[in-house]
């Protein structure tokens, strides 16, 4: 059980809330490269609850700034992005990608007001198709490095990522994934069809826990009984500060996991990504995320399953119709025949149990087993890290440290005798180009 003041710490990400504090000192993917062309169509976005424009200038550069022109507060999701700056469409201001104001063409010649006012800017930096900012308070030249994810790093043609909005706080997102107990029940089929029926981890339904803290978060480690002279591990990893990664289970395996940013306190960014680490990722695999599988989710949101909204509201190209309002499109007729939970695809089944009751559930009303224990771990490890910044200033989260996130998740069948610890640490270990190294 986690109290409700605990819950409302953790979950509340706003400028000047302990944990908004916190998500300050990372670096927050936010956009694909691909969404901002130069002198393109700005875009809305929201991170850890504030209102920002994305755009990309004249000679490529990407500027995140505030959403009200500081003017007369006119929206500068209609600007105009011409000649190296964004120009409100009101009285024609234009500013630039570091917040400076570069022209204001209804005030005299002579006036100084544009000198003296500044909009609210963040520092963005791109990598291997991905959009980060920085808004924490660190000076322009003491910036912390880009995190080294390894689905961030590895060649183009071998990962797939995709973008989402999911209507809960960040942390019942992360929970939902680091939990691997759900994975054979809610993903789960009561025919005997499909090759979910296959995972080795339908064979052993009441796993063995082991949470072991790291430096980069926690590792949660599920022990499954296979035989008497084996055992079948899978190892989740939360990395902070909402990251988290699955181990491969398929026939053809690849490494996956997410992001999951901040909108607000009750919106979350949802950006998975799916890669194999050392030859490109299989075409099929790759269809199938972009198109789903005979009208179901796989991991991966479809190209099928968005519903774009207006362009004033943030990430308008990423909401999907699988919501609370269309009860994520359960359907009891699979539920009595084919599908366990009867909600179409694996992504929306998670959703649906993380966001399907309040997009703020009180956790003081849980009654936690022991399969919750990575949840109570994880909990207790960001409460840690929150307070700390919050009474002293500094974290115990090596955040200059590019190489913290190089780690990966793992599925592996060990003798009775090993220790996932032991056996298992240098296929956790992350390393560019690396394979598997052990057959999943």
């Amino acid at each position: 059980m986690l109290s409700h003041e605990d819950n409302e710490t953790l979950v509340r990400v706003g400028p000047g809330t302990p944990t908004g504090q916190f998500m300050r000192l990372f670096w927050l993917p936010f956009l694909p490269s691909s969404d901002l062309t130069v002198d393109g169509q700005p875009q809305r976005v929201r991170l850890l609850g504030e209102d920002l424009i994305a755009f990309r200038d004249s000679e490529g550069r990407i500027g995140l700034v505030d959403h009200a022109c500081p003017h007369r507060g006119a929206p500068l999701v209609f600007g105009r992005n011409e000649k190296c700056g964004l120009r409100c469409v009101y009285h024609g201001w234009q500013f630039g990608v570091d917040g400076r104001v570069m022209d204001t063409p209804a005030e005299p010649a002579e006036s100084r007001l544009k000198d003296k006012v500044r909009i609210k800017s963040y520092p963005c930096r791109e990598r291997n198709g991905i959009v980060w900012a920085y808004m924490g308070d660190a000076p322009a030249d003491a910036l912390p490095p880009l995190p080294n994810l390894e689905w961030n790093m590895v060649p183009a043609e071998n990962v797939h990522f995709s973008f989402r909005v999911q209507e809960c706080n960040w942390l019942q997102a992360v929970e939902g994934e680091i939990d691997s107990a759900h994975a054979p029940i809610l993903h789960g089929r009561i025919d005997s069809q499909g090759a979910i029926n296959d995972w080795t981890a339908k064979r052993d339904l009441r796993p063995v826990f082991e949470c072991q803290r790291q430096d980069f978060g926690i590792s949660i480690a599920s022990r499954r009984v296979l035989d008497e002279q084996s055992h079948y591990w899978r190892v989740n990893q939360f990395l902070f500060p909402f990251y988290t990664l699955v181990p491969p289970q398929s026939k053809y395996p690849e490494l996956s996991g997410h992001a999951w940013v901040p909108i607000d306190d009750e919106n979350t960014l949802c950006i998975m990504f799916s890669y194999t680490p050392a030859s490109a990722l299989y075409e099929k695999t790759r269809q199938l995320f972009e198109a789903g599988h005979q009208g179901r989710e796989t991991g991966h949101a479809s190209e099928s399953a968005y519903e774009p909204r207006p362009v004033t509201q943030p990430y308008a190209k990423y909401w999907t119709k699988y919501n609370l309002q269309s009860a994520f499109l359960f359907n009891y007729d699979a539920q009595t025949k084919t599908w366990f939970s009867g909600l179409p695809g694996l992504w929306v089944q998670d959703a649906a149990c993380q966001s399907g009751v309040a997009p703020i559930y009180d956790r003081s009303k849980e009654n936690l087993g022991i399969s919750d224990t990575g949840v109570a771990m994880t909990r207790r490890l960001l409460l840690e890290n929150v307070r700390k910044l919050a009474a002293e200033r500094t974290t115990t989260v090596r955040v200059g440290d590019a190489d913290l996130w190089m780690v990966r998740a793992v599925s592996l069948t060990l003798p009775s005798s090993a220790s996932w610890q032991h056996d298992g640490a240098e296929h956790m270990r992350a390393r560019i180009g690396a394979d598997f190294g052990y057959t999943p």
